[in-house]
């Protein structure tokens, strides 16, 4: 947060410790540019997916490199073939080819629709930080206004190239795996139906590797191949300001990312006091043009027309959140966030249920007051809604003219830059000043890379959350079991955590392919008759203090594919994750998968059975088997005593299971992101944000193996005037439950017009999280300006920053 650099010398005992050598401007410029790199590189491809929604061939044509290639797979044939795919060579071609493929269903044409759903990035950046690949899962919904509809789903495996100081694609490569209409539903493309493993552009020792020159050195150190290369043409060193103020724009995407992200899960629950309190005092939502009256009255009325407070039996209310764009102003005020929202919506009760296809873009404002992201104003554009039993094929429920393209694109459509100013200094004078300038600067520059490192640690994360995905997706037993640290566990579904990476392959080896090795993943060159899908969307990560360790929550989204048309619909979970750095690579820690929460009998049938039950409901799955319980126990059960509020109702769960429509319990590993409440449905279990750490495994927590808990929220820092004292402030500093402010420096400041001034006393907080603080030096009485004051964190909590307005 933009407060930090008031005292960065208070920092300097937590920084994490790296090679003096590694400190200097020379490489943090290096890495900052690596993670920005990632960063742009995301955005292309989620704004590709923005502008076909409409049908903005041109557009989406200018992201391409001068000869850039779209090869698109058709499914006919080979999938793996280039003979099986449409090859297209330049920006010209590739617009018209974009254009030609879509047809009417174009997004433009009156009830047309062409949703992009494109997520789960594995971004892969070549050493010299000038090429990189990707991979995304991917999922076309399209419709033509006349009946007719098309339903497309598989792979990206993408190639980018920076250009003139900016990222372009350089291939864009698309693997089918399976297709249908909507009034059938999709099944396996390819020959006889059978699908291959579409091979992966990374390997186990690049999946969630970091993207810093640091802890690149020590892991590729036992390759003997030293240190990171560099650029081939190096980009020229920033000033310190300059690594300041960009490594703080980044810092800033992460927490309105979070917020945007957050809020959506307090949506599905209809949760609406949480979903309100993230608003400014007078926020709006905006529907189609249309923006409701200002402040919580009218946000509750936008809300009430999704339904009641809350969730009851039989009631549907997902709103999964794809391909998020966060741009940032310059001056870290105000913030927009764009992408795409689909409403899974149903009454099983009713046996009815809707698809609601939404383009969002959000305002969002930091409160100067707390240095916290509030949301200004909801955003919404309709593309369309359909009743689930009808299908969006004839242009959905609602009228023609509440669905028109919105007239004007947002200006970042147009770049996937962040506009940056000339020239930055930052806010605040240091205190206290450093009486040797090696000094300074040396902890200017540890901080520097602490804090790009807490955003790397976002990009490392979704790199190996999305890597995890698409190994479960292939069964890949041995693989995603390497993803996790040497002391890392997973949950295997309905039955217990296994705990080390061999326990957990051979879990998944006995389980799902009746093989007794730890070793264990199916021949890349198999065939499969059926595939699922784990659509890893929607993150929410917390990162500690020195950005070694993170949580995650991130959305399960469900389904699969196989040779039987129609038998596969959707189902919803949650995971609640940790990641460590260790060795240089960001690895699993723990993994909790509550599921499910809902699902779907079939594609007809959906998740609200809005037509009579059809037979192929039961289409047996091979995945969803549950074998090896007996012969091989979890090293902590699902039924362990300590964890039977936390556990029961789900799939192997003490009982009674919890089964969809009914509606089970839903858990937060943190709390609220702008207000620091628990969550009003009072289930909350963290820190530690380890699942089993609480009382059942206390020895697996992060902090009892030398790594820091992520703070679970933000740090409420309040003050006032000690009871009989007029020179003295009481300033207390609250996170959340075991999460203690002691030892954190405090620090009273005033703003006059831009010049800040040392306001008092400074010092730490005590252990019960207050310190005391006395009041003195220029400016101390006679004016009515408020007293800024600013927490700067420990192990345990994030800065804080609050205001006292009440002079005396």
């Amino acid at each position: 947060m933009k407060f930090a650099v008031i005292s960065l010398v208070l920092w300097a005992g937590m920084a994490l410790a790296v090679d003096p050598g590694v400190l200097s401007v020379e490489n943090l410029t290096q890495d900052l540019l690596r993670v920005e790199s990632v960063r742009e590189i995301k955005n292309i491809q989620r704004t590709y997916a923005q502008l076909a929604q409409h049908g903005r061939w041109k557009g989406m044509a200018s992201l391409f490199a001068e000869n850039g290639i779209l090869r698109w797979g058709k499914g006919a044939g080979d999938i793996l073939s280039t003979s099986d795919a449409s090859s297209i060579t330049g920006r010209p071609a590739i617009e018209n080819w974009l254009q030609q493929e879509a047809g009417d269903m174009d997004g433009i044409n009156p009830g047309s629709l062409h949703v992009f759903m494109s997520d789960m990035p594995v971004i892969t950046l070549a050493d010299d930080g000038n090429t990189a690949k990707g991979r995304w899962t991917a999922l076309r919904k399209l419709g033509n206004g006349k009946g007719a509809t098309r339903i497309e789903g598989g792979i990206f495996e993408n190639e980018y190239v920076s250009s003139g100081g900016k990222w372009k694609i350089s291939l864009l490569r698309y693997y089918p795996l399976y297709a249908g209409t909507y009034e059938k539903g999709w099944k396996n493309l390819g020959l006889n139906g059978s699908l291959p493993v579409i091979s992966y552009h990374y390997t186990l020792d690049q999946a969630g590797v970091t993207l810093l020159h640091a802890g690149r050195t020590a892991s590729r150190s036992k390759e003997g191949t030293g240190t990171l290369n560099r650029r081939s043409t190096p980009a020229a060193s920033l000033s310190v300001d300059e690594l300041e103020y960009r490594v703080a724009h980044l810092n800033e995407e992460d927490e309105v990312r979070n917020l945007v992200h957050g809020m959506g899960y307090y949506v599905d629950r209809r949760m609406w006091p949480d979903v309100i309190s993230l608003f400014t005092s007078n926020g709006t939502i905006t529907v189609q043009n249309n923006t409701s009256p200002a402040g919580p009255a009218g946000i509750q009325s936008v809300l009430n027309r999704m339904g009641p407070e809350g969730l009851s039996h039989g009631i549907l209310n997902e709103h999964p959140i794809f391909g998020t764009v966060v741009n940032v102003s310059p001056d870290h005020k105000t913030a927009v966030a764009r992408g795409l929202e689909i409403g899974l919506i149903g009454d099983d009760n009713a046996q009815t249920g809707q698809w609601q296809f939404c383009v969002f873009h959000h305002s969002l404002v930091k409160d100067l007051d707390t240095g916290t992201w509030k949301i200004q104003d909801l955003g919404y554009h309709r593309l369309l809604f359909a009743d689930y039993a009808a299908g969006w094929g004839d242009g959905g429920i609602l009228p023609a003219s509440s669905l028109d393209p919105p007239p004007v694109l947002p200006p970042y459509y147009q770049s996937t830059e962040n506009r940056r100013p000339v020239e930055w200094r930052p806010f605040y004078k240091r205190y206290p000043a450093w009486e040797e300038p090696e000094e300074e600067m040396r902890d200017r520059l540890a901080n520097i890379h602490r804090l790009l490192l807490r955003s790397s640690a976002y990009d490392e994360s979704e790199n190996t959350s999305g890597s995890y995905g698409f190994y479960i997706d292939d069964i890949r037993c041995s693989d995603f079991a390497k993803l996790h640290s040497d002391r890392g566990h997973k949950l295997s579904p309905g039955i217990g955590w296994y705990y080390t990476p061999d326990a957990i392959s051979l879990s998944c080896a006995s389980r799902y392919y009746r093989q007794n090795s730890t070793t264990y993943n199916p021949s890349m060159s198999s065939l499969r008759s059926s595939v699922p899908f784990h659509w890893r969307l929607q993150p929410v990560i917390l990162v500690s203090h020195d950005g070694r360790s993170a949580t995650l929550r991130t959305r399960n989204l469900q389904t699969g594919t196989s040779r039987t048309q129609g038998s596969n619909g959707w189902m919803g979970g949650m995971y609640h994750d940790q990641l460590v750095l260790e060795n240089g690579k960001r690895k699993l820690w723990s993994i909790t998968i509550d599921e499910f929460y809902w699902n779907s009998r079939n594609w007809t049938a959906g998740w609200a059975n809005v037509v009579p039950h059809v037979s192929n409901a039961t289409t047996p799955r091979r995945w969803m088997s549950r074998r090896q319980s007996n012969d091989l126990p979890p090293d902590v059960s699902l039924r362990h005593p300590a964890l039977l509020e936390r556990e029961t109702g789900f799939n192997g769960g003490p009982p009674p299971t919890v089964s969809w429509p009914g509606v089970q319990r839903m858990w937060w590993a943190y709390r609220n992101l702008v207000t620091g409440a628990m969550p009003s449905d009072s289930s909350y279990w963290g820190p530690p944000g380890c699942v089993p750490c609480r009382g059942a495994k206390p020895e697996w927590a992060l902090t009892a193996n030398g790594y820091q808990e992520p703070p679970s929220g933000p740090t409420i820092v309040t003050a006032d005037w000690l009871e009989g004292s007029g020179v003295d402030i009481e300033v207390t500093v609250k996170g959340g439950p075991e999460e203690s402010a002691k030892g954190g420096w405090v620090q009273l400041v005033l703003d006059f017009n831009g010049e800040i001034t040392k306001f008092g006393e400074e010092g730490p907080v005590g252990e019960d999280g207050k310190v005391v603080l006395r009041v003195r030096g220029p400016g101390a009485f006679g004016t009515t300006v408020p007293i800024q004051v600013f927490y700067f964190g420990n192990e345990n909590l994030k800065p804080g920053k609050g205001i006292m307005r009440d002079r005396k």
